[in-house]
């Protein structure tokens, strides 16, 4: 059963996948040289998704966190953010 869902639209149209609680999810958006890489996993009974600047379609691999988002206990709550500050240039 899906868990979780992204949805994508470019010049052919919206598309979505879908992943589960045991598969997560994974998202790469891009330019040249800045994108952003976006995982859901499920840990520890909450969803947790976790947000990285990247050096896009040239250097993929140079991911910096930017930010955890955590699924409150309370559905009604706020959803917790913590922002990692190590972003900077170069």
């Amino acid at each position: 059963m899906a868990q979780y869902r992204a949805i994508i639209k470019g010049n052919r149209g919206e598309a979505s996948r879908l992943g589960s609680k045991s598969s997560g999810l994974e998202a790469r958006v891009n330019g040249w040289d800045v994108g952003v890489y976006v995982e859901v996993h499920h840990i520890e009974g909450k969803d947790r998704i976790l947000i990285y600047s990247t050096g896009g379609s040239n250097a993929p691999e140079k991911n910096r966190p930017i930010a955890t988002i955590i699924e409150p206990e309370n559905f009604q709550k706020r959803p917790i953010i913590q922002f990692h500050n190590n972003i900077g240039s170069g």
